[in-house]
């Protein structure tokens, strides 16, 4: 018998729906229709992953519950609730792998937004001004990464290919890493922080990464660095960030994510120089919904055919376990 799937969504629905729709008894819900139709089902897409429904409308009776819930995103943290993380019964899966590349190469184009000061010159352009001035050089600049998942993979992999010297930050230090070289671990951050040019938070939000970036972090850093967010947004705190801002102890920043999105039209980020600010659209690429739904799809049949599933999340942690010498 056919699993009955129940889809979250707001906006967009998945765009292989007919091909899903073939494989499991298909439910479409918005967030105020969850709680109808959540209790009794054998699965959840939550294809609108930054949703707190989710949690609102988790069977009180552990029995009725979903023994699979999908995420349509990288991040997993409105899933990570009691009643679904301490039920062993529940898997819950991700996007790993879809936003890689696609992020990578949006933190590339931030750098070098922020190096050549591509906002200046855009201004400039409107105000049709023939300024000509110096930019920065990003080869040989340091880069940390601090995040060592898939996504921090693959922004290493590309930065280091344009000459950026790459390393890593994680719960675990090590080196001859293939990607990062040294990741450094808790010890040893605040060194890596201020030798850092550049710092690239790709962590995923747990409560132990929340609030991360404080004001002593900020301090830490190097003087004239740059802080670049494709991570989740409470991992800073954001009036630390403006403080450092304003006193110029950092140079600037390029923000995908923030603690609340929208971002509030009266954060002082919109305006303040050096600031490059954009709507979480850093994995957003041309058919990117058609990938996230093919994954969902392949997990979907290897389910079927009781095949063990991509990307497990681990629910202590709040991600997936990467494997460094997994095959590329």
């Amino acid at each position: 018998m056919a699993d009955r799937l129940v889809v979250l969504y707001r906006d967009h629905l998945p765009p292989n729906r007919a091909r899903i729709e073939s494989l499991a008894e298909t439910v479409y819900a918005t967030e105020e229709e969850l709680p109808l139709f959540l209790p009794g089902a054998d699965a959840l897409l939550a294809w609108w992953p930054l949703s707190a429904a989710v949690a609102a409308a988790w069977p009180g009776d552990p029995a009725k519950a979903p023994r699979w819930v999908h995420v349509a995103a990288a991040g997993v943290d409105p899933f990570l609730f009691p009643a679904l993380t301490g039920n062993p019964e529940v898997v819950l899966t991700n996007a790993r792998g879809v936003y890689d590349r696609p992020i990578a190469e949006y933190v590339l184009g931030l750098i070098l937004s922020l190096a050549k000061d591509f906002p200046g010159t855009w201004e400039h352009q409107r105000r049709r001004e023939w300024r000509p001035s110096d930019s920065e050089r990003i080869g040989d600049r340091t880069v940390l990464i601090w995040g060592t998942g898939s996504i921090g993979r693959a922004t290493a992999r590309l930065l280091r290919a344009v000459g950026m010297r790459v390393s890593g930050a994680g719960r675990t230090p090590r080196t001859g890493d293939p990607d990062f070289g040294v990741v450094h671990g808790p010890a040893a951050l605040r060194e890596a922080l201020g030798e850092a040019d550049y710092v690239v938070l790709a962590a995923p939000l747990t409560p132990a990464t929340r609030g991360m970036v404080d004001a002593p972090v900020l301090a830490a850093m190097k003087r004239g660095a740059r802080l670049v967010n494709v991570g989740r947004g409470p991992l800073v705190d954001e009036q630390a960030l403006v403080d450092a801002l304003a006193q110029g102890r950092l140079a600037g920043a390029a923000l995908d994510v923030f603690t609340h999105e929208p971002l509030p039209v009266e954060s002082p980020l919109w305006e303040m120089p050096g600031v490059i600010v954009s709507p979480h659209t850093a994995g957003e690429v041309t058919d990117w919904r058609g990938d996230l739904g093919e994954l969902f799809l392949d997990n979907l049949i290897r389910r079927s055919e009781g095949r063990p599933l991509r990307n497990v999340v681990d629910k202590a942690l709040g991600y997936v376990v990467d494997d460094p010498a997994r095959p590329r």
